[in-house]
This record gives C-alpha cells, sequence and structure tokens, in this order.
C-alpha cells in the first residue's frame, strides 16, 4: 500500500539523512519517479522534506524533525516477539538483546505491554542442538565495528583442514545461520564468506573502503548458498554393486540404474548405479568403506584412489599381522628359554 510505503520512505530518511531518488528507489523496489512522486506527496502532507540538486544532491529532512512511529498492530507485535533474544545463541548477545527488549517493553502502552509479555510467556526459544556446538564469538564485536565504520579488517583465518593465514578484507555484513555467524567480505579476488568461530586476532583498520550503493546482503546470501548447494550436489559417480549394497545406497542418495555400462569384470548378478555424491569426499567413502562389495567404474579418479587406498590398507595389515606374528614368536621363544 502507498501508505506503507510512504512511511518506509520516511523511517529511511530518518535513518540515513539524505537519499536520491535513485537510493530510495532500490531500497523501496519501486521506479525513481515513483519515489519522486512519494516525496512529492509527503511534503503535501507536511513533511518538511525537501529536494538538494547537484551531484551530492537528495532528498533529506528538516533539521531536527522527527516524527513518532506508530503503534504497533497485534500480527506486526506478534511477529517481533518471535525473533526472541535467546535464538541469538551466544550469552553476551543474549543479554544486550533482553535489554533491548525490556526498553521495547517498557516504552509500549500499558495494554500492548500486557499482550507482550503474555506472548513471550508462550513461547520459548532453545538455539542448542542435542550435540551443540562450540562457536567461540570473541571476535564478533571488532567484526560489528569494522562493519558498522565500513573499515578495512585484518584477522588470522583458520580453515577446515586445520591450517592458518592472514587475511585482510573489506567487511559487507555478518549473516547468521543456526546460530552460526559468517562474515561476508570483498578480498582482492572477489567476494568471499568466513566463519567468526574460526577468526583470531582480529583487528579494524583505520582504512575505510567505498561500500557498493546497490550491495544486498541478503540477496547475496541467498545466491552465494545456493551456488554452493549447486557445487556440493555435483559429483557424478557409475558404480558398481552387490544387490544388498546397491539397496543400502538407494535409502540415502538417489541413484539410477545404468544398463548400458557392461564390464567383463564386473559380476553378472551386481548392478550398475549412477549416482550423484556431494563431492570427491563423500564418494571415496562410500567407496572405500564398501570394500569388495563395491567396483567404480567412473570417472577414473576416483576408482585409482580407491584402489591404490584399499592397496596401501592390505600392505599395512600385512605388516602388522606380520609384526604381531613375530611378537608371538618372540614371547613363546622367551618362554621356553625361560622353561629350560
Amino acid at each position: 500500500m502507498k501508505s506503507d510505503r510512504l512511511l518506509s520512505a520516511l523511517m529511511l530518511l530518518q535513518a540515513h539523512g539524505r537519499l536520491s531518488s535513485r537510493e530510495l528507489a532500490e531500497r523501496l523496489e519501486i521506479s525513481e519517479r515513483t519515489a519522486h512522486r512519494d516525496m512529492e506527496s509527503l511534503s503535501a502532507a507536511g513533511v518538511p522534506v525537501f529536494a538538494l540538486r547537484g551531484t551530492k544532491g537528495g532528498w533529506e529532512l528538516e533539521k531536527g524533525w522527527r516524527t513518532k512511529v506508530p503503534g504497533l498492530d497485534e500480527a506486526e507485535l506478534r511477529a517481533l516477539l518471535m525473533a526472541q533474544p535467546s535464538a541469538l545463541g551466544d550469552p553476551r548477545l543474549i543479554a544486550a538483546a533482553e535489554r533491548a527488549f525490556g526498553k521495547l517493553m517498557a516504552a509500549m502502552p500499558g495494554s500492548m505491554r500486557t499482550q507482550a509479555a503474555s506472548i513471550r510467556a508462550r513461547l520459548h526459544i532453545d538455539p542448542t542442538g542435542w550435540n551443540p556446538s562450540t562457536e567461540d564469538l570473541s571476535q564478533l564485536p571488532i567484526v560489528q565495528e569494522a562493519i558498522a565504520s565500513d573499515s578495512k579488517i585484518t584477522f588470522l583465518y583458520t580453515r577446515p583442514a586445520g591450517e592458518t593465514a592472514p587475511r585482510t578484507v573489506e567487511p559487507f555484513g555478518i549473516v547468521c545461520k543456526q546460530n552460526v555467524w559468517y562474515l561476508v567480505a570483498r578480498t582482492a579476488a572477489g567476494m568471499r564468506t568466513y566463519r567468526v568461530s574460526r577468526i583470531s586476532n582480529a583487528v579494524a583498520l583505520g582504512v575505510r573502503f567505498k561500500r557498493p550503493a546497490n550491495f544486498d546482503l541478503a540477496r547475496y546470501w541467498k545466491t552465494s548458498t545456493a551456488r554452493l548447494d549447486k557445487q556440493r550436489q555435483s559429483y557424478p559417480v557409475t558404480i558398481a554393486l552387490t544387490p544388498e549394497t546397491a539397496a543400502s545406497l538407494r535409502q540415502w542418495v538417489t541413484v539410477t540404474e545404468n544398463r548400458s555400462t557392461l564390464r567383463p569384470e564386473v559380476p553378472s548378478h551386481w548392478i550398475v548405479l549412477d549416482v550423484t555424491f556431494e563431492n570427491f569426499s563423500h564418494a571415496l567413502f562410500f567407496s572405500r568403506g564398501s570394500g569388495p562389495d563395491a567396483y567404480v567404474l567412473a570417472p577414473a579418479e576416483l576408482s585409482d584412489r580407491v584402489r591404490a587406498d584399499l592397496a596401501n590398507a592390505n600392505t599395512l595389515h600385512a605388516s602388522f599381522a606380520t609384526a604381531e606374528m613375530r611378537s608371538a614368536e618372540g614371547a613363546k621363544a622367551a618362554k621356553q628359554r625361560t622353561k629350560a
């Protein structure tokens, strides 16, 4: 509705001070012409909004003028209270959010405050899983500081494999996904995502950077995660299996029976399947773990790796068996010498 859009435009001007018609249009997802007409409508309604010309011009409110936010309706209040502080997970963030909620509750009219208390009493969010992970968020305040001031940030980053390397990036925003916090930043190689719990020795630098005016964090995250999901589910394998192993595989991944790939080394009663694993590691884990009940037909890199790993395992087990046998023979000989 136009009234909601006008109120949103008014809140944007109060928050940002000065915005161009293009910036208003991008934030409200309308045309620049509609944004211009909305400003004229606000002016006609008595809101002291002015247009400033020039390259750095735009729309802004009269200095010192503010408007009170209208009261929340029941649906808005319920939605706001669904975002309980406990959903943040980290104790320090929970404490800060609880203080903010307390101030919000105190500012509400009596009847709405009673309704809000009733809603909160009937909702509890437990952010921990049955096997909770320990996320180290000690660096989060420094990351937030750098983001708020558009300052570059330097830190040490530990990758999942364990290696640690320095990074200097331009922080664009933070994202919380299932109580795991991520930093979205621009690097010399492009946009990257860093898990905050793997960041250490963070320092917000005095070097400022220019954040793109049209960067939308939510849109970027949606696009990047969709791309990641597509990459994760893109390792196709053709594999021959015993009927029992094939039945087991069908229970946890989508497969297609392949009747065109025949190999003389594959037993006639085996089943050949085309499977798309999430990545090479998952395919290797299954193929290697299935042992003599699976034979990888393609790709060659997986087939070669499985054969090499199994050969190494056989060599290792043989050496262990030989060592164990020698140890047993030594113990037997020592025992016989003792008797003698």
